[in-house]
């Protein structure tokens, strides 16, 4: 029986889905739950998606009837997973990234390893849709620092993490009422209650896409953002500095922030 379990929300992406699942490495010991959140022009291929996991595993499919957005796919698959009451690691995965190598051995074995710790990320690599190298993206390793700078923006990258699924009876789920941010504002519970730390390998290679949130909601995301860090705010360095740089980047167009992006 399986400990680890991936949640994968999907829409209207099933080669995405495809890709990530065949990505993971055939050694892997993970089951995985992909949450559709109301495809209609393209629709998940059970067989297709099914033969491309080579890992001891089993995938399980939830389709909800209607679009509802990510956050309501993801807490669907998070009730799913808790219900269960089998799996003690909860991963995460979007449709058209993909792992580098045993990406979960590694997470689960840090996690075991390191008691304190509830949560782990990673480095990343984005990639353009062709699959053309753009960037690495750094993350702080220690707890202390990824507290600190998490009034500045995400100190994960979602696919990147594993969590222990014991913190949601404290935590709950991902909140409804940031729209475009319900990952920060997921992982800002979860720092306020528990040490986290990222892996300084590069552990998942993810896409950027010109149609995908980041990019068509970014304002919007921003805004849930300073929200957020208004209602953890303290007066201190990080919490105004983090205001602060959220309303630079609130106006400053998409093409300039990727080309500070590459630069770091």
């Amino acid at each position: 029986m399986n400990k680890v379990v991936v949640l994968i929300p999907h829409y209207n992406n099933p080669l995405g889905l495809i890709g990530s699942v065949a990505s993971i490495d055939a050694s892997e010991d993970v089951d995985i739950v992909v949450v559709d959140d109301g495809s209609v022009n393209e629709r998940i291929d059970e067989i297709r998606t099914n033969n491309a996991f080579k890992t001891k595993g089993e995938i399980t499919y939830l389709y909800l009837k209607k679009n509802q957005g990510i956050v309501h796919a993801l807490n669907h698959g998070l009730d799913y997973i808790v219900n269960a009451h089998q799996y003690q690691f909860i991963a995460r995965l979007d449709c058209g990234d993909t792992c580098i190598g045993k990406r979960f051995q590694k997470q689960k074995k840090f996690l075991i390893e390191n008691s304190e710790i509830k949560l782990v990320g990673s480095n990343a690599i984005a990639v353009n849709p062709a699959g053309k190298f753009l960037y690495k993206t750094l993350f702080p390793e220690k707890n202390k620092k990824i507290k600190n700078r998490m009034f500045t923006n995400a100190m994960f990258l979602h696919p990147t993490v594993m969590f222990k699924e014991e913190i949601l009876a404290v935590t709950g789920n991902y909140p409804t009422n940031y729209s475009a941010a319900e990952d920060y504002a997921f992982f800002f519970k979860i720092v306020n209650k528990f040490e986290t730390a990222n892996m300084q390998e590069f552990l998942v290679q993810y896409e950027i896409n010109p149609s995908g949130i980041s990019f068509l909601k970014r304002k919007t995301q921003v805004w849930s953002r300073v929200r957020v860090i208004k209602e953890n705010f303290y007066f201190g360095f990080w919490p105004v500095y983090g205001i602060l740089r959220n309303v630079i980047l609130y106006i400053l167009p998409n093409s300039v922030i990727q080309i500070i992006k590459r630069l770091k």
